[in-house]
């Protein structure tokens, strides 16, 4: 208990808050991961989006007669 009382005194206000990635810039490390996160699913779904289109417009679409690919 002693140590975390210390910490608390040299930190001050700061004591609890999570660190920043750069002093100048107002985003911390857990809405860097977040926002990681979020956008590698949303990079995947584009690429399943895009593979999706491309089977259509492929193989669904002249299949079924709705447009000819040459």
């Amino acid at each position: 208990m002693g140590e975390s009382k210390r910490r608390k005194a040299s930190l001050g206000e700061k004591y609890g808050q999570e660190s920043r990635i750069l002093p100048w810039i107002p985003i911390t490390k857990s809405q860097s991961e977040q926002f990681m996160k979020i956008t590698t699913r949303g990079a995947w779904i584009g690429i399943g989006t895009l593979a999706t289109g491309w089977f259509v417009i492929r193989f669904i679409g002249p299949a079924f007669g709705w447009w000819e690919v040459y």
